[in-house]
């Protein structure tokens, strides 16, 4: 009763903190750097601040994470019983008269190759967080790269070619290091095979990536379409 009192509250926190800033009358914006395919900064995108206020929920971070993370937990690790392992229908010795412990079976947990007690059974890790709670924690995400100017703009991705060479000259015009997200609104075939070979590179459609994506990326690209209509995934 009380961890289901905790997590209701925490919900409750939760949707209390979503109404507030979508309530907040202050539509003071926060801008990110805007570039093109060149690596050539051609402004700035200014970005809702009822959304991007800076603040970082790190309890919800830390909560979807796990949530995550269990998610992908396979669960098909499998240990014998004493009566799935096989033989040990004889009695190994008589009950009387030898001097050992009395014993039925050769399978006992006692025994080498007998049976475990106690060991992992296939079993579902999977469990879902209240929408309200991963949209806040997918918002928290994008917050700390925007605090720690991780979070960029392209204004459109020029490829002429399914080629991998003209997407790693993109990657090496905008300077990134390490692994790097691209959230784009429409992701057609040519971006997807020039891609897809590099290995420290994703792209993600605005309407699927989540907070584990985000913060497994050292810096979030987002075209200019998907920075127009991000604000959809926190509207509902």
């Amino acid at each position: 009763m009380e961890k289901k009192s905790k997590r209701k509250a925490a919900v409750k926190k939760v949707t209390e903190s979503i109404k507030k800033a979508k309530s907040s009358e202050k539509k003071s914006t926060s801008s990110i750097p805007m570039f093109n395919s060149k690596g050539k900064e051609v402004g700035k995108f200014e970005l809702d601040k009822a959304l991007f206020t800076g603040d970082v929920n790190q309890g919800v971070l830390y909560q979807a994470i796990l949530m995550y993370n269990a998610n992908k937990r396979r669960g098909t690790a499998s240990t014998k019983t004493r009566g799935d392992v096989s033989g040990g229908g004889k009695k190994p010795f008589r009950q009387k008269g030898t001097g050992r412990a009395r014993a039925g079976s050769t399978r006992s947990p006692l025994w080498r190759h007998g049976g475990t007690v106690f060991g992992p059974h296939p079993r579902d890790f999977h469990y879902t967080l209240p929408k309200k709670v991963t949209r806040l924690a997918l918002l928290s995400s994008l917050n700390s790269k925007m605090n720690d100017e991780k979070l960029i703009g392209i204004d459109s991705i020029d490829i002429l070619e399914a080629k991998t060479k003209q997407f790693q000259a993109i990657v090496d015009a905008l300077k990134l290091k390490g692994k790097s997200l691209f959230v784009m609104d429409i992701i057609d075939d040519k971006i997807k095979k020039a891609s897809r070979n590099i290995e420290y590179v994703s792209i993600k459609n605005y309407k699927d990536f989540n907070m584990l994506d985000v913060l497994k990326s050292d810096t979030v690209v987002m075209s200019k379409s998907a920075l127009e209509k991000i604000s959809e995934r926190f509207a509902k």
